[in-house]
């Protein structure tokens, strides 16, 4: 039976999360999930449940960042990044790294950012992912019935019925809007992009081949220049290499790709306003964190941290207090918290970054 090795894919910095998500503070090391727990450990945790083998994947100057959350990684089961150039460049690194290693391995990813609940069904389903992929020669993935009609996810079309363990995929959609996700909810065969993947490491490396060849040879010339010792030149090829997501390089285009249903609970938290009832829900429907003080206000999410908070007469709005800077919007405003980063970045107000 092949090896199964989990890989966490940790990086980004979910600017839609700003204040509390930063560069040194990135949205995988917060306690989002309601354990108090970094959703980094919680999600190296529930890895470690379902593989034989566990690893990292980061860019490498968030690697004191990810030691800081997990000590126990050596420097053996970190995968780095010279820096961060997007879902293809990174699952194409990390499944050449392993191939290396164990090359008929399984490998199963994982993304350390989101928040799972209904611990034994969500292992459950990446055991099913695991085994159809190491029985086939195919592209795995997790999809989830949809809980709700979201307009904030990607969906995966996927009408059939199971065959080597998955369904057959059909399509991938962008986000819908609020009339067509009712409708997929209605229609079935409709599954949330959870983007949690497992596969043969061949044949991803076949298929990545078989649709970007000059991103797997400019991946191998990476590697063969660490590999050499070279690191900044390993730095300067990567940093070339196109920035995208690996739906559009290689799942939207195999005829090797299955979907494994799942049925637990699950959220990205994109966004403020989806954190939701997952911090302290008060009487008047507020999300509430650290002492304050409300008075006539409904619907609204107050993260203190040092200081008292009050609030008076609001309806649906986001309070995030930070030491250095304070976030006041509607929650109908949640997604454009990025405007506030980008508009940090064009002033070049980089400490607050």
């Amino acid at each position: 039976m092949s090896k199964t090795l989990a890989v966490i894919p940790a990086g980004g910095a979910g600017t839609r999360l700003w204040p509390r998500s930063r560069r040194s503070t990135p949205k995988h090391i917060l306690p989002l999930g309601g354990h108090g727990r970094p959703l980094l450990r919680e999600t190296y945790e529930r890895a470690r449940s379902v593989a034989d083998d566990v690893f990292v994947l980061t860019e490498t100057r968030q690697r004191e960042i990810i030691e800081a959350v997990l000590p126990e990684i050596d420097a053996e089961h970190l995968i780095l990044e010279p820096s961060a150039r997007g879902t293809t460049n990174a699952y194409g690194l990390a499944a050449l790294t392993l191939s290396a290693r164990d090359p008929d391995a399984v490998m199963v990813a994982l993304p350390a950012d989101h928040v799972v609940g209904g611990a034994a069904r969500a292992r459950a389903t990446v055991r099913a992912a695991v085994r159809a992929a190491a029985d086939s020669d195919s592209l795995v993935t997790v999809g989830l019935k949809p809980a709700f009609p979201s307009t904030g996810l990607g969906y995966i079309h996927a009408p059939g019925r199971a065959s080597a363990g998955g369904v057959r995929v059909k399509r991938f959609i962008e986000k819908p809007d609020l009339a067509r996700a009712r409708r997929f909810m209605q229609a079935g065969g409709y599954y949330w992009n959870l983007a949690w993947f497992a596969w043969r490491l061949p044949v991803f490396i076949a298929e990545l081949g078989k649709h970007a060849p000059s991103r797997l040879a400019a991946l191998r010339r990476v590697l063969a220049a660490r590999a050499g010792g070279d690191e900044a030149e390993a730095a300067r090829l990567y940093q070339r290499l196109p920035l995208d997501v690996i739906d559009r390089t290689v799942m939207e285009k195999t005829d090797r790709l299955l979907l494994v249903p799942g049925d637990f609970e699950w959220a990205d938290i994109g966004n403020w306003s989806e954190l939701g009832d997952r911090v302290h829900p008060d009487a008047r429907g507020n999300s509430v964190e650290g002492e304050h003080v409300l008075i006539d206000t409904h619907g609204s999410l107050v993260l203190g941290d040092r200081r008292l908070v009050a609030a008076i007469g609001l309806e649906d709005m986001i309070i995030v207090d930070t030491e250095d800077a304070l976030l006041v919007c509607p929650r109908s405003r949640a997604q454009d918290v990025k405007k506030v980063v980008d508009a940090l970045r064009r002033a070049r107000k980089t400490k607050y970054l």
